[in-house]
């Protein structure tokens, strides 16, 4: 029996949450579908529950630093009591999550989604048929394709330890194993990131990542650049990491091999027989994240090639712009503003705008401003030593273009940037904004 919609969303996280109740709002009849507990990668198994294990490092980080500068007392992670104290934010948010939609008239289906045609899909023999269909199904660990892959552990069962294995290895160098590793290390693991490339976290300052890098070998994260994993084994209760520099094939032992190697769009539902073409790993989109093979498809967030991060916010922001464009016709285009981002080490890296290597590409008259600030107020006072930005400034329009910081305050401070970036404030205005002090705000017009 085929069940008839007016709108389906594959995917309940922030990319399709917003889509679902502004077409429901409108009287439209709207299904959701997740294989999933109700919620998304967000709330269940990314930037929340990251950011608990985050803040109970960051006490710690907070209280080592401070050591024989006022502070006596030692403290420790008991992870079993962290994971239980992580949990009351996850484990109630699926059964919320569905009981508000139902509540709504939206009707909840738990299964694989799969493409019968233009129009239909299939969810455990169930078959959904509607006018639009909204792929919002996220991204899932990229495939590394090598021998002994089934022995990774990903990063939504590393966020499910009941208890921390002794010896870890990451695999990648990209945000989730630097985020998970401060945590780990400071919970007392010995941790190795291994990855292939020269440098890690491609995307933010080099710079300032080698700053990042040095404070992590300080808390004891061994990080192993251009070392290529050819294969993991499993020799009893112990990992092998078989990895390769040069022609040098070294081996790494770990209790658990954690997946860092970068995600892609989550895809698995036979789109061909959709008519919905992929480009570059994601849905091809035109600039209102319409299918540009099959109109009766939407996609928004990480299953879409769009020029925005694969960030939480951005999902929001496109889904908000899909329920426009199925509302009211193809009238709002997907624009980017400037994009901030930041990675939940301790310290913190963040970065909005243009980068260094990006302006030397353009003809525009861009100067850096750069400085170590460890000894500024903000941070001497919690005896931080690392910390620094770097600002790219159009000097012929007096403009901001992009700014890149690292330290403790970095995840606050960078949106001060993204604002002045997005609205075009001068840096000679930046300079007349009296900010409360000492607040870390208050050290912007130094800074420009």
């Amino acid at each position: 029996m085929t069940k008839n919609y007016d709108l389906i969303v594959i995917g309940s996280g922030s990319g399709g949450s917003v889509t679902a109740s502004k077409c429901n709002n409108a009287g439209w009849r709207v299904a959701m579908v997740d294989e999933k507990p109700f919620g998304g990668t967000c709330a269940l198994r990314g930037c929340d529950p990251k950011k608990v294990l985050h803040g109970v490092a960051e006490l710690i980080d907070w209280i080592e630093r401070m050591q024989k500068n006022g502070v006596k007392s030692e403290a420790k992670i008991d992870w079993e009591e962290l994971m239980t104290f992580k949990r009351t934010f996850t484990e109630p948010v699926p059964e919320k999550k569905e009981q508000a939609l139902n509540k709504k008239g939206i009707d909840t289906y738990h299964g694989k989604a799969s493409f019968l045609n233009e129009h239909q899909i299939d969810v455990n023999g169930d078959v959904l048929e509607a006018k639009y269909i909204l792929i919002a199904s996220g991204a899932m660990p990229t495939p590394l394709q090598i021998e002994g892959e089934e022995h990774l552990t990903y990063s939504d069962e590393f966020l499910e330890l009941d208890e921390l294995p002794r010896k870890i290895v990451f695999v990648g160098g990209g945000y989730i194993s630097f985020e998970f590793a401060h945590i780990a290390a400071r919970a007392g693991s010995d941790v190795h990131i291994v990855h292939r490339g020269e440098r890690p976290l491609e995307n933010f300052d080099r710079d300032l990542v080698d700053i990042l890098l040095q404070k992590s070998k300080d808390i004891g994260v061994q990080v192993h650049l251009e070392h290529s994993v050819e294969s993991i084994e499993k020799k009893e209760d112990r990992l092998i990491i078989h990895a390769k520099k040069d022609e040098e094939v070294v081996q790494f032992q770990a209790d658990l091999a954690v997946h860092g190697a970068g995600r892609v769009p989550a895809l698995d539902m036979d789109l061909e027989k959709g008519n919905v073409e992929k480009k570059n790993g994601g849905v091809h989109v035109n600039e209102y994240l319409q299918s540009v093979s099959n109109p009766y498809v939407y996609a928004a967030g990480d299953a879409a090639t769009t020029e925005g991060l694969p960030l939480t916010p951005v999902a929001s922001m496109e889904s908000h712009i899909v329920a426009t464009n199925l509302l009211k016709g193809n009238s709002k285009e997907a624009v980017y503003p400037p994009l901030p981002s930041v990675v939940f080490t301790l310290p913190k890296l963040a970065m909005v705008g243009m980068t260094e290597d990006g302006a030397k590409s353009t003809k525009r008259n861009i100067v850096v401003k750069s400085k170590n600030i460890s000894d500024w107020f903000t941070y001497k006072r919690t005896n931080e030593k690392f910390a620094a930005y770097k600002l790219l400034i159009d000097e012929d329009e007096d403009r901001i273009v992009g700014a890149h910081l690292v330290g403790n305050e970095a995840d606050e401070l960078i949106n001060h940037f993204a604002t002045a970036i997005h609205f075009g404030t001068s840096t000679k205005e930046l300079k007349q904004i009296i900010y409360a002090y000492p607040t870390t705000a208050s050290d912007i017009a130094h800074m420009v």
